[in-house]
């Protein structure tokens, strides 16, 4: 067969992109829910953002008035038993693909913030103590998770490096302003999740921002997708 006869190769299919990013910027509006829900109503104390609760304990031992010392205490001790969980699970699905890993997460935590939601339904103003240690549990459970995947500019609680990062690595600075989309997304997504947070709360209670909270996540969990690798695995996460 001669060479002008050889039919052209197919281009290769365009590589399907990762909806990781995208389920953490979804995640990232629910931080802003919880952290609404624990600070405004359930006695100061932060749920999703540890660096808070330290602070606070500091606060508190110093004498200022208005802080719980055992509020920050619970959520620290809750966060930390997560973290712990997540360290565990990694285990249990080592070598398996990371879209069941992380699916599995994303639905564990929505089942935490169903708990929680309900517990402020039948409980309004009261199990303080209850609701801080389940939302900090969820919220340890999911940063270790997002910690290991080691996503860039998302870690959906706390946005000091994002913010760094967008700062000294602009164009200003004389950067090159790697992944300016993604850190804008991050900040904006805590600011929703944080304002309409905030106004469920004051207006409706701690039950409606959690309930949405859960549905969140439970929709990042259902249309969480991963391209099929051999290689994409909890191991290379």
């Amino acid at each position: 067969m001669s060479e002008a006869s050889v039919p052209p190769a197919e281009p290769a299919p365009a590589p399907r992109r990762s909806a990781l990013p995208a389920a953490l910027t979804v995640l990232t509006v629910v931080s802003g829910f919880v952290d609404a829900v624990s600070y405004l109503g359930l006695g100061r104390v932060f749920a999703a953002n540890m660096t808070g609760n330290v602070i606070i304990i500091g606060f508190a031992a110093a004498g200022a008035p208005g802080f719980s010392v055992l509020g920050s205490v619970t959520s620290l001790g809750a966060f930390l038993a997560g973290a712990v969980c997540a360290g565990r699970l990694t285990g249990v699905f080592a070598g398996r693909a990371r879209a069941t890993w992380v699916r599995s997460v994303f639905v564990t935590e929505a089942v935490l913030l169903a708990v929680a939601t309900a517990v402020a339904f039948a409980w309004p103003g009261g199990a303080t103590y209850t609701l801080i240690a389940v939302l900090a549990w969820a919220m340890g459970l999911r940063n270790a998770t997002v910690r290991k995947l080691g996503v860039p500019d998302m870690t959906t609680t706390v946005l000091t490096m994002t913010l760094t990062g967008f700062a000294s690595e602009s164009s200003l600075a004389g950067g090159t302003a790697p992944r300016t989309g993604r850190r804008i997304a991050s900040v904006v997504a805590m600011l929703a999740g944080a304002t309409l947070g905030a106004l469920l709360v004051l207006h409706h209670g701690l039950g409606w921002p959690l309930l949405v909270g859960t549905l969140l996540v439970a929709a990042a969990a259902a249309g969480y997708r991963e391209p099929a690798s051999d290689a994409d695995d909890i191991r290379s996460a």
